[in-house]
């Protein structure tokens, strides 16, 4: 028999003793500060009312990563994004609101919706097989193979991602190398490491007499810095495991010579402190995580170790060839550790071009960091590492104002820059950001070229260009963001700099002038919005392109967004529509920054063929999106539509469903959604596995198939962080295989009441499937997954 929800049992918790191991390659950094409710509230309105703004469909789920309030109360909400229950990689967005709530636009990593099936035809042994091939180094673990969504594209696939950890060919280089794997095909797609590290051969001290902040405990003093959240600097004894606090009698640290091992520490300590206090007085961030904790600063690591890296959580430097040059320079710090600033913020993929944009990140901001030290033993001056003498001829790893002079890195951006290691496509960022903030030409840090014929640039200075980039990072990059994107050009560095410019200094500025100017001088041209100082909106679809049978209809979300100036009434048209097809848009007219729904009705007459169609929307001025509108060839292909579910509400008992003893009931215990009866699965509070299901023919042909249900979840637990309790929601075939789970939910998502949940069944078109509903109870505190008036409509 079912407990009620007041009937629970204790849990005897037997507790001992826990050992924490921090490894040589990763330490877990701490959590980020907690989103703020109402901008995330503000968000969700928006998201509920405009799902096709995120490029959305009813398969997904959305969690809110973080939030970011401007000071005029305009409001930038991340999310990441599943599909059916998997990850999607390169799905995250970021909603904006005005001041008032109104939606003021998106950023968006995906091109179209998601429309893909979630079974794998690779298995997931022959994917870690795959990945272990993959790695070139000493393996030491292989993971356990995810299955997800790799829309790094902007376009999804099914595929495997591996994670393989050990050591690089060096031996002493730690690395977690993630390996994708495509889930129909067992092609490797790519790979990237986790660890982020400077790279090249070669050999300091450098910043000289500095003030560092350290700590006194007892008769000793510590290098631990209680100003910037006690981050702390240790000494690796040129091992790859244990790391030793610095500690001194006098607090007079070093010498100034290699020979004194506390000299790189003070100098790993300045460079900690330094970019510390950078993000916060220049940007507005608490430390580097944005919750005010210090970064752990690990220095002479390994033997001849001509490195340094950043794994997540802390620095790490090598000692340089011959452990004579440590490789502590102020702006490799700044370099370092502004990945982990990328990381929080818009996590940029450490490949392609938004790994080039990841690496340029932290040449802009460890260079940034060396003028605001200004330290006069190591002046700002746009170059990277030149302190370190990595190459072993007093050349520095990179230069900002010309890159190409380095011998490999990307002056300007071509369609090859997306093969380039990381390092070298950042040369295209890098040139923008000193463009934008020096100029072209001869300058007093170096000569500018620009790229082909373009026009010569005129900097803003670096104080206008670092808050540009820094915005844009934190409201507007997504993790796939890259140079060019011919099929989402509002997913680019280019797009994304200038509405961060319209944000700090106006549209049409002269900042946002430079901008455009800036990215031109590097080959990276962009369909830019036209340039209004008055008030001004866009207009957008979601989808961009969709298809229909003669006599039936299709519909898209039209959203729009206020752009500058004050937000006004923007009314709707469409034109281009084939004969015997008409628009209709529902409402007809909106204040920008809302959305409406365009639905496209065909006739039995409408001629098979693409057409393009294009939006209006009619203001103070017009702007105009295009949607690819397809009718199929012959017509009439949704012969059988409707609600496909026989007794969808329960109410004839268990007509049609085949479930465990006791899941269809009428009891009293939980409420229905509708009527008397109901399918409450587990709510026992003991081990337990109940199931529900119906097999569904699905006819072919038609334009939708959606399954939907009420769900109420209710439980004794207590945690907010445990699934003790499951529920998975799956199709099946006729052989009782898996093909899909469309989504899992959790004594974690209990709620009050009733909720609607639905997903798309399009990929099964044409087959028979079985929809199964399996709840898992564990030992103790009862959890009840609640099913109500369940329907499959097609149409």
């Amino acid at each position: 028999m079912k407990r009620p929800l007041a009937a629970v049992s204790a849990a005897l918790l037997t507790s001992g003793l826990l050992t924490c191991v921090a490894t040589a390659a990763h330490a877990a950094p701490p959590p980020a500060p907690a989103p703020d409710a109402s901008a995330a509230a503000r968000a969700a309105t928006v998201l509920q009312t405009n799902p096709g703004a995120v490029q959305g469909s009813s398969a997904e789920s959305y969690q809110v990563q973080s939030t970011r309030v401007d000071a005029s109360g305009a409001a930038h909400t991340r999310y990441t994004r599943t599909y059916q229950g998997l990850r999607v990689y390169g799905g995250d967005f970021v909603i904006h609101t005005a001041p008032n709530g109104t939606y003021a636009g998106s950023s968006v990593g995906l091109a179209a919706p998601l429309t893909l099936l979630t079974t794998a035809k690779v298995s997931a042994d022959a994917a870690k097989k795959t990945a272990r091939a993959e790695f070139t180094g000493k393996a030491e673990t292989v993971g356990a193979p995810e299955l997800f969504v790799d829309a790094s594209s902007g376009k999804g696939r099914l595929a495997w991602e591996t994670v393989v950890g050990g050591w690089q060919p060096d031996g002493q280089t730690p690395s977690r190398l993630h390996v994708i794997t495509d889930a129909t095909s067992g092609a490797t797609i790519g790979s990237y490491d986790e660890i982020e590290s400077v790279t090249g051969t070669g050999q300091g001290i450098y910043t000289g007499s500095v003030s560092i902040d350290t700590t006194l405990s007892g008769s000793t003093y510590q290098m631990i810095d209680p100003v910037r959240g006690n981050g702390r600097t240790c000494d690796m004894n040129n091992g790859t495991s244990s790391c030793t606090t610095f500690t001194d009698a006098d607090n007079a640290w070093g010498n100034g010579a290699n020979s004194n091992r506390q000299s790189a520490g003070v100098d790993a300590h300045f460079g900690a402190a330094k970019t510390f206090d950078y993000f916060k007085n220049v940007h507005g961030r608490n430390g580097i995580f944005g919750n005010g904790q210090g970064v752990p600063s690990r220095v002479h690591y390994g033997n001849n170790y001509v490195n340094a890296f950043w794994d997540g959580a802390q620095m790490t430097y090598g000692d340089g060839s011959s452990n004579a040059r440590p490789l502590v320079a102020l702006d490799v710090a700044g370099h370092e550790m502004s990945h982990g600033v990328t990381e929080a913020l818009a996590g940029l993929v450490y490949s392609g071009e938004s790994g080039g944009l990841n690496e340029s990140t932290s040449d802009i901001f460890g260079n940034m960091v060396e003028f605001y030290a200004a330290a006069p033993s190591d002046p700002g001056d746009y170059q990277v590492g030149e302190k370190i003498n990595i190459n072993g001829n007093n050349t520095p790893l990179r230069y900002m104002y010309n890159p190409s002079l380095d011998g490999a890195s990307d002056s300007c951006w071509s369609t090859s820059t997306k093969n380039k290691d990381v390092h070298y496509s950042s040369g295209v960022g890098n040139h923008f950001y000193f463009n934008l903030a020096e100029g072209t030409g001869s300058t007093s840090y170096g000569t500018s070229p620009v790229c082909g014929s373009a026009p010569a640039v005129t900097g803003i200075g670096r104080t206008k260009a670092e808050k540009i980039w820094y915005r844009a990072l934190d409201v507007y990059f997504t993790s796939n963001t890259s140079y060019v994107n011919t099929s989402n050009p509002a997913n680019t560095a280019r797009a994304y700099t200038l509405r961060a410019a319209t944000d700090l200094y106006g549209s049409c500025s002269t900042e946002y002038k430079a901008v455009q100017a800036a990215w031109t001088a590097v080959n990276v041209a962009g369909n830019d919005s036209t340039c209004s100082t008055g008030n001004d909106f866009s207009v957008s679809l979601s989808p961009t392109a969709g298809s229909v049978n003669p006599g039936s209809a299709v519909s898209t979300t039209v959203s729009t967004a206020t752009t500058s100036g004050s937000a006004q009434t923007v009314t709707f048209s469409a034109s281009g529509l084939p004969s015997g097809a008409s628009a209709a848009f529902s409402p007809a007219s909106v204040t920008s920054g809302g959305s409406s729904t365009l639905t496209i009705s065909t006739s039995s007459s409408t001629s098979p063929g693409t057409y393009s169609v294009t939006v209006n929307g009619a203001g103070s001025v017009t702007r105009s999106a295009t949607y690819t509108l397809t009718v199929n060839g012959s017509g009439g292909g949704c012969t059988s539509p409707g609600q496909k579910l026989a007794n969808p509400g329960f109410e004839s008992g268990s007509t049609g469903w085949t479930a465990t003893s006791g899941v269809i009931t009428s009891s009293s215990g939980q409420a229905a959604h509708g009527g008397s009866y109901k399918a409450w699965l587990d709510g026992y509070g003991s081990t337990h596995t109940d199931t529900l299901a119906q097999s569904v023919a699905l006819p072919a042909g038609c334009s939708s198939y959606t399954l939907s249900f009420w769900l109420h979840i209710d439980s004794a637990e207590t945690t907010t962080s445990v699934a003790y309790d499951k529920l998975n929601v799956q199709v099946l075939n006729s052989g009782g295989t898996v093909l899909a789970t469309l989504a899992t939910y959790s004594n974690l998502n209990k709620a009050s009441g009733y909720s609607q949940k639905s997903f798309s069944l399009a990929g099964y078109a044409g087959q028979t499937v079985t929809l199964k509903f399996t709840g898992t109870e564990d030992s103790s505190l009862q959890t009840s997954f609640v099913v109500d008036d369940t329907a499959v409509n097609v149409s």
